[in-house]
């Protein structure tokens, strides 16, 4: 191949990366704006995010397309092939993360009418672990550091924790109060899709290492 195509080759491969990180960036306002919905009963800011998921399924399947096309132009060497292929998985993640976000909001504006609402239950706490592991997963595959991956992988079992502390006292508290049990059960949702962000955040980490070929 000639150097001019291995030129415009890069710089494909760094205009899909780009992407990768304006994927990354979306969805991380995205959660945070949903949680604040939820907290400040604001349904407004809560259908704001159900509007912005299509633009993030739309530039996740521009990723996907431009993966593809980048193993079809030419056969990449090894660390080409392995950013492509962590490319299309952190995509995908990020695109679940989106997904969650629009869970979170989904039961914002449901519950932005709501006056009697669990005391006890740490959303704040949890969507804030969560969060940073997001945005520092999202680092480590930009800055390439497979040791700030190996810390958000690391920092999943402090989500688990909060998350089944977070259970445990939501549902003490929907027993104490029938009155509590329809917010409730929105917050048991809420509380499951913060978890799972916290999964996506170490699976980001986990395709970062294997990008870069760290054990």
């Amino acid at each position: 191949m000639g150097e001019d195509l291995r030129i415009a080759y890069h710089e494909a491969l760094e205009g899909t990366r780009l992407d990768v990180v304006r994927l990354g960036a979306l969805v991380g306002d995205a959660i945070r704006v949903a949680v604040d919905a939820l907290n400040s009963r604001d349904a407004a800011a809560g259908a704001r995010v159900v509007a912005g998921d299509d633009t993030v399924d739309d530039l996740r399947r521009r990723v996907e397309a431009h993966c593809i096309e980048l193993i079809w132009r030419q056969q990449p060497v090894a660390g080409e092939l392995r950013e492509i292929a962590a490319m299309l998985e952190i995509a995908t993640d990020l695109e679940r993360v989106g997904d969650y976000a629009v869970d979170i909001a989904k039961n914002a504006i449901k519950l932005s009418d709501q006056a009697m609402r669990p005391q006890k239950v740490e959303i704040d706490r949890i969507a804030s672990v969560a969060h940073a592991m997001l945005l520092d997963a999202m680092r480590a595959y930009t800055e390439r550091n497979a040791n700030l991956a190996s810390e958000v992988i690391d920092r999943d079992d402090q989500v688990d924790k909060l998350y089944k502390r977070s259970i445990k006292l939501l549902q003490e508290e929907m027993r104490g109060d029938p009155d509590i049990i329809r917010p409730g059960t929105r917050y048991l949702f809420v509380l499951a899709s913060l978890e799972r962000v916290g999964d996506r955040a170490g699976n980001i980490a986990w395709h970062t290492k294997d990008m870069i070929g760290a054990e």
